[in-house]
């Protein structure tokens, strides 16, 4: 059963004031219990494919926040995965694999797919069972052109180098290459609704540095692909998208094409711009410095006014423009909840 919450309602294209607020990686090490639970449980990846553990973990930030929509604890490495690229994570180094260059050996049976993923998909049926019909609860994968840039480079953070290389020399191979992700992340993101997301959120956290023509062949076609995919199977499905730093031009052309019913905003989008170009188009989500929240006081004040003020009116999700950081006092984010929930 779908519920008709203030985030399904702005996402149905009603504005809904106070607007409602949840924070990406909101489920995290911020928090003292989860810290507590990752030191039982050893690893993150241990803890994102327990089910048990990651709806817990999910779980955490809604009884502490009382936000409005809780994101599933996973990540956004478990597509690889499926595909038959195992992934490893250092401590303080983040996740290494193999570097791809073919998509020619990936597991492309949905099967092994279904039971690769299986742990997000019993996850989210865990809390919805603990999730108050009020509350929104939301899936996510990664990108393809994000999925790449890991995949080429066989390390994580912000390396674009080795996909890009590969895009520019062999463009059919590479366009081969996203195809075989978005069919996977399309897949994944059609079982989490399955499962009971309302929602779910397509991720290119590394959107940003590319040329105008290929953040239309990269970013632009993969999710309109996946958008289509997913409509398919759920005519009326609520997507998020957030192409991460990508230029004023990239965000309008990311709203204008791919099918998304809300766009994401990164902290540098100017919220005055985003609401005279962007909300007609479509619902709006964004945008607070992660800094901001760690600083707290006057200064994260005025930043929420700024962005309640810009986008009053329109429909619009309080949301930061990145995830969270571990350093994130406690007291910050319940200032930041009361504050956005007492605009006038």
């Amino acid at each position: 059963m779908k519920y008709e919450t203030n985030l399904i309602r702005t996402l149905n294209g009603n504005p809904v004031w106070p607007p409602p607020i949840w924070l990406m990686r909101q489920a995290g090490r911020y928090l003292p219990e989860y810290r507590e639970l990752r030191a039982k449980a050893g690893s993150f990846w241990a803890m994102s494919n327990t089910p048990e553990l990651a709806a817990e973990i999910t779980l955490q930030p809604i009884r502490r926040f009382d936000f409005d929509a809780a994101i599933i604890f996973s990540d956004i490495l478990t597509v690889p995965v499926a595909l038959g690229c195992p992934v490893e994570f250092e401590a303080g180094e983040g996740p290494r694999m193999t570097p791809v260059t073919s998509s020619d050996g990936f597991d492309r049976d949905p099967a092994h797919w279904e039971k690769s993923l299986a742990p997000a998909y019993e996850t989210l049926k865990l809390v919805r069972r603990g999730l108050g019909p009020e509350k929104t609860l939301i899936g996510f994968a990664g990108a393809p052109w994000t999925l790449a840039t890991y995949l080429a480079a066989g390390r994580g953070r912000d390396e674009q180098k080795a996909a890009k290389l590969w895009g520019y020399r062999d463009p059919e191979g590479f366009t081969a290459l996203l195809d075989a992700l978005g069919e996977c992340v399309a897949f994944h993101l059609i079982r989490q609704l399955d499962a009971g997301a309302d929602v779910v959120q397509l991720f290119d956290s590394w959107a940003s540095g590319l040329p105008a023509h290929v953040y239309a062949r990269w970013v632009i076609e993969p999710a309109k692909k996946i958008v289509a995919r997913i409509r398919t199977a759920h005519p009326q499905a609520k997507i998020i998208g957030f192409p991460r730093a990508s230029t004023l031009a990239g965000y309008e052309l990311y709203a204008r094409e791919t099918g998304v019913d809300a766009v994401s905003l990164d902290t540098s989008a100017p919220m005055n711009w985003a609401r005279d170009s962007l909300s007609k188009l479509v619902a709006l989500q964004g945008n607070l410095d992660p800094i901001t929240l760690i600083s707290g006081g006057r200064a994260l004040d005025e930043s929420v006014d700024e962005i309640v003020k810009a986008m009053r009116g329109t429909r619009f999700i309080f949301n930061l423009g990145h995830g969270i950081l571990q350093e994130t006092p406690i007291s910050h984010v319940e200032q930041l909840v009361k504050r956005v929930r007492s605009a006038a």
